[in-house]
C-alpha cells in the first residue's frame, strides 16, 4: 500500500515530506479579509507596510501543542516587539477537530494558553487557508513589506510532535524574519511544512 493510503488509514496526520509547495514564492500575497476573536473585520491590506506573519491552528493537534508549550509564545511576542503583525489563523470546519464556535471559544484558547498573536482570524469556511493553499497545522508564512511571501513552510527543521525536540530544532520563521529585519534575502525561503491536515469543510 503506497505510504500516503497508509497514513490515512492509520489516521496519522499528513507530514511535509508529502507536501509539494503551495505558492510560488516572491509573489504577491493573496489578500484576504476575516473576522477576528473580538468580531473586527481585519484584511492583509490593513496592514500595508509591514510585516506580517500568517500562522495556521488547530487547538487539537498535538503538533501545534507541541509549538504551543511555549515556543509559539515566544516567536509571537518576540515578533510583535519588533512591530510584525502575527497572524494566527483557525480554519477547522464546524464539527471538526479545533472548530472553534466563536470568538469567545477561541479568546478562552487564547488567553489559556497565553498566545500573544496581534490577531487571531476565524475562517471556518475556509477562504483564507484556501487563497494561500494552507495544508497543516502549523503552516507559516512571512510576508514582507511589499507584500511579498518571502517565507513558506514548517515552522522549523523537526518535524515532529516531541516537546523535547523544540530544544534543538531550527526554526525557520525566527530565521526569516532575522534576514528580513536586516534586509538580506531570506535564506531558507521555502521548507515542507508538517503537522495536523488543515480541517477544511470538505475534507
Amino acid at each position: 500500500m503506497p505510504i500516503t493510503r497508509r497514513l490515512v488509514a492509520a489516521g496519522l496526520p499528513l507530514m511535509g515530506l508529502l507536501l509539494a509547495p503551495s505558492l510560488a514564492l516572491a509573489e504577491a500575497a493573496p489578500a484576504f479579509t476575516a473576522v477576528d476573536v473580538d468580531g473586527k473585520t481585519r484584511s492583509l491590506s490593513e496592514f500595508k507596510g509591514k510585516v506580517v506573519v500568517l500562522e495556521w491552528v488547530n487547538e487539537g493537534c498535538p503538533y501545534v501543542r507541541k509549538h504551543y508549550s511555549g515556543n509559539m509564545q515566544g516567536l509571537q511576542q518576540a515578533a510583535t516587539a519588533n512591530g510584525v503583525v502575527w497572524l494566527t489563523v483557525a480554519s477547522s470546519a464546524p464539527g471538526k477537530q479545533g472548530y472553534f464556535p466563536d470568538g469567545a471559544a477561541a479568546k478562552t484558547w487564547m488567553n489559556a494558553k497565553g498566545a500573544k498573536p496581534t490577531a487571531l482570524l476565524l475562517d471556518s469556511q475556509g477562504t483564507v487557508a484556501t487563497a494561500y493553499k494552507a495544508k497543516t497545522t502549523p503552516h507559516m508564512f512571512v510576508i514582507d513589506r511589499d507584500g511579498q511571501i518571502v517565507y513558506e513552510g514548517a515552522i522549523d527543521d523537526t518535524p515532529s510532535a516531541k516537546v523535547e525536540d523544540l530544544k534543538t530544532a531550527r526554526n525557520y520563521v525566527a530565521a526569516a524574519l532575522n534576514d528580513v529585519k536586516a534586509g538580506r534575502k531570506v535564506a531558507v525561503a521555502y521548507s515542507q511544512p508538517y503537522g495536523c491536515s488543515v480541517k477544511y469543510k470538505d475534507a
